[in-house]
């Protein structure tokens, strides 16, 4: 059992970094002079993801 939920969570953490990316992009297209906020913002929020990922992987390890 925690082979899947690892893989689960890997494949959210994917796709949620993948949004952010995709939407950080879109707003760099919108408005080219805030591009420092956006990336920062995009950064902090890949971050937090990933870590959110990574306590789901272990909590997956531990209890299976």
């Amino acid at each position: 059992m925690a082979p899947i939920g690892m893989g689960i969570a890997v494949i959210g953490a994917g796709l949620g970094i993948g949004l952010i990316g995709s939407k950080a992009m879109e707003a760099i297209a919108r408005q080219p002079e805030a591009v420092g906020d956006i990336r920062a913002n995009m950064i902090l929020t890949a971050a937090l993801v990933e870590g959110a990922a990574l306590i789901a992987i272990i909590l997956s390890l531990v209890a299976g």
